[in-house]
């Protein structure tokens, strides 16, 4: 009840934005920024990219704002932005040598608890070699498949979110979820 209740208010700033509300937009910039530039930069592999496409993400909504209609969820049409620019970055040939980790937000927090726990460097190894090969599998998807997997356990996003954001059928999006989880499966069976 309270995230239907949230998704309303998405929808209903949204609207205010339209009217020309400028707090709105900086309620919405302020709550949703941080999911996109997580979601992009597991796309694109570059915290830089993913932060200047970010920017290009949340111009497109403001430039929007006066067709903006609540047909769909508001992160619906938000992660449906962001994916068409990751995708079309990637497509252009832009994608530059990453620096950075796929999960490295997940990995400063995990290094902070593997600290208290009191781990010997041999298990914190491991698990920084599991994460990377996890990294590199859902890297190696297609695009289109990858960009599902990221929505749905990354963002949690459901799979009306998804068929919108990649503009399919839900069919489509479990299709696509089907088949890169058995390919994780298969390129990740011998870390089980």
């Amino acid at each position: 009840m309270e995230a239907v209740a949230a998704l309303e208010r998405d929808a209903q700033l949204m609207l205010r934005v339209r009217e020309g509300d400028e707090t709105s937009f900086a309620l919405l910039l302020e709550k949703h920024r941080a999911p996109v530039v997580n979601f992009l930069h597991r796309m694109v592999q570059n915290r830089a990219v993913s932060e200047e496409l970010a920017q290009e993400v949340f111009l497109r909504v403001y430039r929007s704002r006066e067709n903006y209609e609540p047909t769909a969820k508001f992160t619906t049409w938000l992660f449906r932005i962001a994916t068409h620019l990751a995708l079309n970055w990637i497509r252009d040939g832009k994608k530059e040598k990453r620096n950075e980790s796929l999960n490295e937000e997940l990995l400063e927090g995990v290094e902070r608890q593997v600290a208290d726990r009191g781990p010997n460097v041999e298990q914190a190894m491991i698990y920084r070699v599991k994460l990377e090969e996890v990294r590199k599998a859902i890297e190696a998807l297609p695009e289109k498949q990858r960009a599902a997997v990221l929505m749905h356990k990354y963002q949690g996003l459901d799979y009306s979110q998804i068929s919108g954001a990649l503009s399919c059928s839900e069919s489509a999006v479990k299709s696509l979820l089907f088949r890169a989880y058995e390919t994780l499966r298969s390129r990740l069976a011998h870390l089980a």
